[in-house]
């Protein structure tokens, strides 16, 4: 039988340290050494004083600031006087095995808050750790010398701390803050058993073949310039063709299911970020600029826009859904510390929609978006799960609206026996929200597409519409975007096929490689062929060899490659190269541009 490593009472963990203080811990469910969400948080917020045990054995000057669990692992921050590398994690790991293979008992025990000041009064990162304590009771893990400021939970002996790795090192300012000192941070991960970490390293080193900054460069998509600024990509031919694959069928789809073009202003008077909540709430996030003696905000959304086109004409019940769409640049103010390549970055477009509607229609709205979600991921092939995101602790209107709004979602979902999680306080800080969540490749979790009803909006611009008896009625807003934004979702596309992208959204189709300058002149016609057809080509015509020619356009990873001869200009033929199909064959001009017809009708939405 698993060892019994900690107990669960609803969301709450208590490892076993801490178990006997509380009166009816006969009714805690225990939660067994295994992989599974519960055990895995104990384990490694375990391992992380394991690492931090082993490098305060290592270099004894160094002092700790946090060390939580994150999605895939853990980390630590630290101050030490020797400079650490990647080098350095070896030995650091082979402290921390020693000390595992030691079975030290994992105490705890608990001091006030004052007590713990002068416990740790010549440690400063403890101190700065105390401020963001509450007054009371402080918990203080300890493990043969080493002991430090916590919560827990913990394991109850590092005896269970034996599948491990350190995965990377990097630099992290004292609490987030760029504007003190930087620390060291130590990144590792843990699990229950050796396979379990054998397959998680497997898929990291896959995944660093699969690096979307990696791949952007050697494809030529992106790439960023300093003298530009972090986080502000420059689309290169390559990434730009794709990106307008993206918008021109995005365009057509979103027509075909009765939304509208719209476009609202990149930059507005700081008065309606103020109306919004937007200057409250979201102030941190966004630039600010005088223009006239006015402030001014560049948007990080674009619904005040689209609240103020609703806004510009009277609006009755006949009208409604109104389904606004609008491919809108909008700038976040991101932290240099977090940006990377195009998963975070400071200037993005999201593929967006608002949907003004009656209360009555949230239900079958919601589900019309969820079938449009299914139709985009089926065909970029990615499989998706959904949660529902309640009211933050930061937010604008009354619980009474959260809860009709949260209502709504739960009840469409329920009503189709479509499941979902629940993540508490995850709401945005107008509105509930669904959260759509694909699954790549390697198995990794991505939130991309959203779906948010908003009642706090309206009224706060005071949205009318006319109703069936004549009444002036309060619309509902549904936010909605399913691929997030084009730069994260062609970074999590470029990893998923590790740069070898479906045909329809391929930024270079096929590649023309001509024997000889003498063929040059047919490459260039079939190259004007698929122009018209909305086929992006690209002509190898260097003077190298045919076989050096042919593995520059493989190393691009295009769909098709045609190679043309003396046979095929005479024949108004090609000989084809088909990547995807692994095979190669000859065929007709006429056969092949059919065939390039069926290549891009094969996808549905």
């Amino acid at each position: 039988m698993k060892d019994i490593i900690a107990y669960k009472d609803s969301d709450k963990i208590i490892d076993t340290q801490s178990i006997g203080s509380y009166s009816n811990s006969n009714n805690y469910e225990p939660i067994y050494f295994s992989n599974d969400e519960a055990s895995l948080e104990v384990i490694r917020h375990s391992c992380a004083h394991l690492m931090a045990q082993a490098i305060k054995s290592l270099y004894p000057e160094a002092k700790f600031f946090v060390g939580p669990v994150i999605e895939d692992g853990f980390y630590y921050d630290f101050r030490v006087s020797h400079k650490i590398s990647q080098e350095d994690l070896e030995k650091i790991e082979k402290k921390m095995k020693e000390l595992a293979e030691a079975k030290i008992n994992i105490e705890k025990y608990s001091i006030s808050k004052e007590e713990a000041k002068a416990k740790f009064k010549d440690d400063d990162l403890k101190q700065e750790v105390m401020l963001r304590i509450p007054e009371g009771q402080v918990g203080i893990y300890k493990q043969a010398e080493f002991e430090d400021l916590c919560r827990g939970p913990h394991v109850p002996n590092t005896k269970y701390l034996r599948f491990f790795k350190l995965t990377r090192i990097a630099g992290a300012y004292l609490g987030g803050d760029e504007k003190r000192e930087m620390l060291t941070r130590i990144y590792g991960t843990a699990f229950a058993d050796k396979e379990s970490l054998k397959e998680y390293l497997f898929v990291m080193e896959e995944a660093k073949k699969r690096d979307h900054r990696k791949l952007g460069n050697e494809l030529k998509l992106f790439t960023f310039d300093e003298q530009i600024g972090g986080g502000l990509p420059l689309w290169l031919n390559a990434g730009a063709r794709m990106r307008s694959k993206l918008e021109h069928i995005l365009y057509k789809i979103h027509r075909l299911r009765g939304y509208e073009p719209v476009r609202g202003p990149e930059l507005l008077k700081a008065e309606a970020w103020k109306i919004s909540g937007h200057y409250e709430n979201y102030k941190e996030n966004m630039y600010f600029t005088q223009i006239d003696e006015q402030e001014y905000g560049i948007k990080p959304m674009n619904c005040v826009g689209h609240l103020k086109i609703y806004q510009s004409e009277l609006r009755s019940y006949r009208d409604l859904p109104i389904k606004y769409f609008e491919y809108g640049v909008v700038h976040r103010h991101e932290k240099s510390g977090v940006l990377h390549g195009l998963f975070r970055v400071r200037e993005f477009t999201q593929d967006d929609a608002h949907i003004f509607c009656m209360p009555s229609q949230i239900k079958e709205l919601v589900l019309e978006i969820l079938d449009f979600v299914s139709s985009l991921m089926k065909a970029f092939g990615f499989s998706y799960e959904m949660e529902i995101s309640t009211k933050p602790q930061k937010a604008i209107g009354s619980d009474e609206i959260w809860e009709q709004a949260t209502r709504a979602l739960k009840e469409a979902l329920d009503e189709q026996g479509l499941k979902y999680g629940i993540d508490e306080g995850g709401g945005a800080f107008y509105g509930p929200k669904i959260d759509i969540k694909i699954t790549d490749a390697l198995k990794r979790k991505w939130q991309c597409g959203t779906v948010q009803v908003d009642f706090n909006l309206p009224e706060r611009f005071e949205l009318e519409y006319s109703a069936a008896d004549n009444s002036r009625q309060r619309p509902v807003m549904l936010h909605r975007a399913i691929l997030g934004s084009f730069e994260r979702f062609i970074g999590i596309l470029t990893e998923h096929c590790a740069g070898e992208f479906p045909f329809f959204i391929a930024p270079t189709q096929v590649g023309i490689v001509p024997i000889s300058e003498a063929h040059l002149a047919y490459a260039k016609e079939i190259k004007k062929e698929l122009l018209f057809m909305g086929v992006d080509s690209e002509i190898y015509d260097k003077n190298e060899s045919l076989a050096k020619k042919i593995r520059t356009a493989e190393k691009q990873k295009l769909p098709m490659i045609l190679v043309l001869g003396d046979e095929e200009v005479a024949k108004k033929s090609v000989a084809l190269r088909d990547r995807r199909a692994k095979e190669q064959k000859n065929l007709s001009l006429a056969e092949f541009l059919t065939l390039v017809k069926e290549k891009l009708n094969e996808v549905h939405f």
